[in-house]
């Protein structure tokens, strides 16, 4: 790896080319991952990729007129003081504002190398060229921070809900109800069974953790979101894995007061929250009606707690 003092003019040239030409494919990729859901979004980093082109060409027309028609493959990587980037194909799919923020980053990044560049070449036309350019890198930089700037249309707003409710919500409820529901059975049977609170706190730990591990790797493999826009399925198998945990452990925790009694009135006192909440959540994100969400919630928790109950007597 090189240092910039130590590039040629030859080098330099090189180097910006390979610049320009990264962040217009850069540029081009935000458009097409924005296209979808951020329309007036992409077309503008259309606009950023045309106008890093016109640089690109700019540059290699300067670079044949002093140093003939082959161009040394420079990369950033190449050279000290640059920021990695991470591949845009690998991070899908896009947000919004942080693909604002990457752009204003890059150009930021752009310009400083162009000023720094025209400092330290003594070609008349090299420079004026470098200088012209951060000059316009600077309007890009100024063109990227009023995008960060830029208040979400209801267009934006309504597709960033609805990549919220695909990404977080529907995962998450699915584990808080898995986790609030599924574990009532065991956990009131053991209470029930062994007039424990250890054992049924055991018991309980163990369902939740077992339900979480269970649930996070079934949504996780249930598909990888590149048709169904629901994001990046480690990503939903973690939200979903930590809310039926969490789901199971919240009526599990009070077992560890020893009075099987005490712990297992508070614990239905927690059951009560947890499916109010959850019946809640439907009403607010899922556009349930909150009379229709707390029956269907209310009734599946108490088959289930009944039969946990049933089972524990037998």
């Amino acid at each position: 790896m090189k240092t910039f003092d130590s590039l040629t003019e030859r080098e330099v040239l090189a180097l910006a080319i390979a610049l320009e030409e990264e962040d217009a494919h850069i540029y081009g990729d935000f458009a097409e991952g924005l296209q979808e859901h951020h329309p007036e979004q992409a077309a503008k980093f259309r606009a950023m990729r045309v106008e890093e082109d016109g640089h690109r060409h700019r540059l290699l027309e300067l670079y044949q007129k002093n140093f003939g028609d082959h161009v040394p493959h420079i990369r950033r990587q190449d050279v000290r003081g640059f920021v990695n980037r991470k591949p845009v194909w690998l991070v899908r799919p896009l947000g919004l504002k942080a693909v604002q923020k990457a752009a204003e980053s890059m150009e930021v990044e752009t310009r400083r190398f162009y000023e720094a560049a025209s400092r330290r070449t003594n070609h008349a036309g090299i420079r004026q060229l470098l200088g012209d350019l951060a000059e316009e890198e600077r309007n890009h930089a100024q063109t990227a921070e009023r995008l960060t700037q830029t208040k979400m249309t209801e267009s934006d707003k309504a597709q960033e809900k609805r990549l919220f409710l695909l990404q977080v919500v529907q995962p998450g409820l699915a584990g808080l109800m898995d986790g609030s529901v599924s574990t009532l059975a065991p956990l009131f049977a053991a209470a029930f069974a062994t007039h424990s609170s250890w054992s049924t706190f055991l018991v309980g730990l163990a369902a939740s953790v077992g339900a979480g591990i269970s649930m996070g790797f079934a949504e996780a493999l249930s598909d990888d979101g590149s048709l169904t826009g629901r994001g990046h399925p480690w990503a939903r198998g973690l939200v979903c894995g930590s809310m039926t945990a969490l789901g199971g452990i919240g009526h599990t925790l009070p077992y560890l007061i020893p009075n099987i009694h005490t712990a297992t009135s508070i614990a239905v006192c927690v059951v009560l929250v947890e499916l109010g909440v959850i019946s809640w959540i439907r009403h607010r994100f899922m556009d349930t009606p909150l009379v229709s969400a707390v029956l269907q919630i209310a009734l599946g928790g108490a088959l289930v707690f009944l039969a946990g109950v049933l089972i524990g007597k037998s």
